[in-house]
């Protein structure tokens, strides 16, 4: 383990990487050069690079190895907007560091997690058997944003090879006080969904000639409000709805209004599906408001990685961590979306492992150098031990 603030000529290249890839200014879908620059050092190592420019997306498939046991890492070069300068130390996409912490958009979220994984690429390759084992990384510069023609391009190229992965490491930043103490191992689905209630619009001093959508609208939000779903823990939450917006058009005190819109959003936990959750809420809105209309969207499936009897990828993270930190991590689903969902399935074990994610889309966002210098020595031991 390194000790904080501390670094050398061993262990410092994943805080130059760092700084490097969060100078570049790669805000939802640009890269800005970020994927040239890994596949520059990644070429280096021996590995054969594949750029990928699909709608505005840039994608980068590097592949190590001809082996038969393929394990990759997976990440994201575009980072959110800063938002207002003004509120920034220094410019966001000037990286400075000052007592021992990074400072800049991407110190979190997650060119911090690329950067400690290039510099563990560099250090673990020699110790690993080209016959036997092929390395992937499979970065993209659309997590952020609508992930359609990122990762999810990226697993249909892999299917359309032939490729299928054994073990999927995710440099999303996961911890919650300093690295290592948590790692996901699987996300909550998420769907949202738009209510059209129709209703018939009049004055109202004859409600009766009217059919207020208000009303109706707020019969729908009481039932998808009161629906019972598992409680779920901490570190497993179960699903949860939560109403994110109310429209009813223009304002005139004296109008009944004729149609109302809902919108809301659902996040479930990996016992439901997609259909399973779909087809529930559309039984209770129908059952207030049969004439209502509903659209979906942003829909993201949940995924769960299963312990495997044998080569257990969660277990061999986990003994990289104690190595490294003297603790185990606490294992959760917690948190938002992840590309991990397009690469999950019941062959491909995919875990989540990053520095801390207190400040990530935050103004200032920061990560200390220990953090960063751990990351690096935990992926460094992954690796080695392939």
């Amino acid at each position: 383990m390194i000790t904080p603030g501390v670094s050398t000529l061993q262990h410092g290249k994943s805080v130059n990487f760092a700084k490097n890839l969060m100078a570049r200014k790669s805000v939802t879908p640009d890269d800005a050069g970020c994927q040239k620059f890994i596949a520059h050092r990644l070429t280096k190592m021996g590995f054969h690079c594949q750029h990928f420019l699909i709608h505005g997306v840039s994608n980068l498939i590097a592949r190590w190895g001809q082996g038969a046991v393929h394990t990759a890492f997976c990440g994201h070069t575009d980072v959110v907007p800063p938002g207002p300068l003004s509120a920034w130390r220094s410019d966001p996409f000037t990286p400075f560091i000052t007592n021992s912490v990074l400072y800049g958009r991407g110190a979190a979220d997650m060119k911090t997690g690329i950067a400690a994984m290039l510099a563990a690429t560099g250090r673990a390759i020699e110790a690993l058997d080209a016959s036997t084992q092929s390395l992937w990384w499979l970065i993209t510069s659309d997590e952020e944003g609508e992930a359609e023609h990122g990762t999810r391009w990226i697993k249909q190229y892999l299917d359309e090879h032939g490729v299928m992965l054994d073990r999927c490491l995710v440099g999303e930043p996961t911890a919650s006080q300093t690295t290592g103490d948590t790692i996901k191992v699987g996300r909550r689905g998420a769907l949202s969904g738009t209510i059209q209630v129709i209703g018939k619009q009049g004055h109202v001093a004859y409600p009766h000639t009217c059919d207020n959508a208000i009303h109706k609208a707020s019969r729908i939000c009481q039932a998808l409000t009161a629906l019972s779903w598992e409680n779920g823990t901490t570190d497993f939450p179960g699903t949860s709805l939560q109403i994110t917006h109310l429209d009813t058009g223009s304002f005139t005190d004296n109008l009944v209004p004729g149609r109302t819109r809902i919108e809301f959003n659902v996040r479930y936990a990996s016992p439901h599906s997609k259909n399973s959750i779909r087809d529930l809420l559309e039984t209770c809105i129908f059952q207030c408001a049969p004439d209502s209309r509903i659209t979906w969207s942003r829909s993201c499936e949940a995924y769960l990685s299963q312990p495997h009897p044998q080569n257990c990828f969660i277990q061999t993270c986990e003994r990289a961590i104690v190595a490294n930190t003297g603790r185990y991590p606490v294992l959760s689903t917690s948190g938002g979306t992840s590309d991990g969902r397009f690469l999950a399935g019941p062959h491909t074990q995919v875990v989540e492992l990053g520095v801390p994610n207190r400040t990530i889309h935050q103004v200032n966002e920061s990560v200390h150098l220990s953090d960063l210098l751990t990351l690096e020595d935990i992926y460094t031991d992954i690796l080695r031990t392939l």
